[in-house]
């Protein structure tokens, strides 16, 4: 993701194959959001993480907009609520996360009115049985599961959402509003 070679040839077949480009998600990275105290963050693994979560949504972007524009398709990128909120150790992803979030509005300012540029930032998405104490912590009652991340994304890559863009949705079941005290 963070090669630019790499994504050039995959931007290339995907249209050799297909005849074209309609849609962009870009949602893939580095999932584990910790890393250790910053004072021992090897600037490696930071970069590495910038690199898969940021630098490789900015390239998808690149090479993917000339065929969006033809096609005045959509793009969504895929962040997460640690853009909006955090936990101790958790720089790296955060900062990557948050970034993802300022491209989308720059990218939607550059690219509009032919592309619309959205981002949806997830909170706890689980595929697996959680705790009932997990569920219960949402104010939605349930932990989310990766079906109401896809539907959000396709309706904003649908004609429906037409109107819509430079916007992050937070789909989290009301997590990130719900305070807390310990």
């Amino acid at each position: 993701m963070s090669k630019e070679p790499s994504v050039r040839a995959c931007i290339r077949a995907l249209v050799k194959r297909f005849g074209r480009l309609d849609a962009l998600v870009n949602n893939a990275g580095i999932a584990s959001p910790g890393n250790g105290p910053v004072e021992k963050l090897d600037l490696r693994e930071w970069n590495r993480r910038i690199g898969a979560n940021l630098t490789g949504a900015f390239l998808m972007a690149k090479h993917a907009v000339p065929h969006l524009r033809r096609a005045r398709g959509a793009m969504v990128n895929v962040a997460s609520t640690r853009a909006l909120q955090s936990e101790p150790d958790t720089e790296a992803y955060a900062a990557s996360k948050g970034g993802l979030v300022a491209l989308t509005h720059a990218l939607a300012m550059s690219l509009g009115p032919e592309v619309r540029v959205n981002c949806v930032s997830p909170g706890w998405i689980c595929h697996k049985p959680v705790r009932k104490k997990d569920h219960a912590q949402h104010p939605v009652g349930r932990v989310g599961i990766p079906q109401d991340v896809a539907e959000l994304v396709a309706y904003l890559l649908s004609d429906a959402a037409g109107f819509v863009t430079a916007q992050n949705f937070v789909i989290d079941g009301g997590m990130t509003r719900k305070m807390i005290y310990v």
